[in-house]
């Protein structure tokens, strides 16, 4: 039997891919690459992404069309594309996500979830999939910054398995401890049972495809910030503070723990919350209440990039409290800062995949 190109072809065109429901050869996903050597045949699939869930099963129904069409003594070798490219996985738990980001601050007071919450509706703005996991398990404020603290996920099942379904607001998954507990009442728990809720939020969700999942962490270094790194491969961390030396010293000691030998999560950059204030009446002015270019200077003494400064405005509080965060409004210059912050997390987290390796989970010992 002689067998040539043609021939691979038209039995690769009987077999259907069920993500389009036409078959391999009007799908696009056969390339020109058909080599056929003797008995011994080598083409290549190209598949929508590496995480295609009919990709094994295609592969297989490809292999068996050629052995029942033309004979089943041909060696058949099938390699693999993807129209968008592989991406490290990040984390066993959520192969699903391209990127995990920690936003974090040495101390508490200096608005980190204030800038979780923003950056995660401002990347949702950009038109990227966008989850946000309250971590903060003893404080969780993000209910009620996104004015839903009456809300109750409910289950889905997703295949065979009973998973908690994010409140989707604003264009945003998001998860919080405080959907689980009574909000006037304190949480009382050890951090063995912290850490264990922790982790069902994380495993026991329908997060589904991500391009960004925000981390909102607790302030300091605790028992929560190791069970995130043990469970997720973190993809950088954003650091945040004001410019006061007390939180800078704090803002150095959570640099240090991502940068720890044994951790290795990457700095993307540092956001300089409550920068200068400025008074309604007098929007040309600036007030350095909390000292000045104090993350500037501990971006440049780190070597990590500065990627904003928010100034300290009325609204962005009021907004947070009523539930519609600033960066809402695209007119605000505060919704427009952090806009900004959101294309400058883009652009160093790109930066990071090319030029860094995954981050991997820190192993327990």
């Amino acid at each position: 039997m002689t067998l040539y190109p043609n021939l691979i072809r038209e039995a690769l065109r009987t077999v259907v891919y069920a993500g389009t429901k036409k078959n391999l050869i009007d799908s696009g996903m056969v390339g020109d690459d058909i080599v056929v050597d003797g008995m011994k045949v080598k083409f290549t699939l190209i598949f929508p992404r590496d995480t295609d869930p009919f990709l094994k099963s295609t592969v297989k129904a490809a292999e068996a069309a050629v052995h029942y069409h033309i004979s089943p003594d041909v060696e058949v070798t099938v390699e693999l594309e993807y129209k968008s490219k592989p991406r490290p996985a990040v984390g066993k738990l959520l192969p699903d996500v391209k990127n995990i980001i920690a936003v974090s601050s040495g101390k508490g007071g200096v608005g980190k979830s204030t800038v979780a919450a923003n950056l995660a509706i401002a990347l949702a703005r950009l038109g990227y999939k966008v989850g946000l996991l309250d971590a903060d398990i003893f404080g969780p404020s993000m209910p009620k910054m996104f004015g839903v603290e009456d809300v109750r996920p409910y289950a889905v099942t997703v295949d065979g398995r009973d998973l908690i379904e994010p409140v989707e607001k604003y264009g945003v998954k998001m998860l919080s401890i405080g959907f689980f507990v009574n909000p006037d009442t304190a949480t009382l728990w050890r951090g063995g049972m912290a850490s264990n809720a922790l982790k069902q939020l994380i495993a026991d969700a329908d997060w589904g495809e991500l391009d960004f999942l925000i981390l909102d962490t607790p302030p300091g270094t605790s028992d929560i910030h190791l069970t995130l790194l043990q469970t997720l491969a973190i993809t950088g961390a954003v650091i945040v503070s004001t410019p006061q030396q007390v939180a800078l010293a704090d803002a150095r000691k959570g640099i240090d723990m991502y940068q720890n030998e044994k951790v290795g999560v990457p700095i993307l950059g540092l956001v300089e919350n409550m920068a200068w204030f400025t008074p309604a009446e007098l929007p040309d002015n600036r007030y350095y209440i909390f000292g000045r270019e104090g993350c500037r200077r501990l971006a440049e003494e780190m070597n990590v990039p500065l990627l904003a400064q928010i100034p300290l405005v009325q609204g962005i509080c009021d907004s947070g409290d009523s539930g519609s965060p600033v960066s809402l409004d695209a007119d605000n210059p505060s919704g427009q800062a952090f806009l900004a912050l959101a294309q400058s997390v883009v652009t160093v987290v790109r930066r990071r995949n090319k030029e860094q390796p995954p981050t991997k989970i820190v192993q327990t010992h």
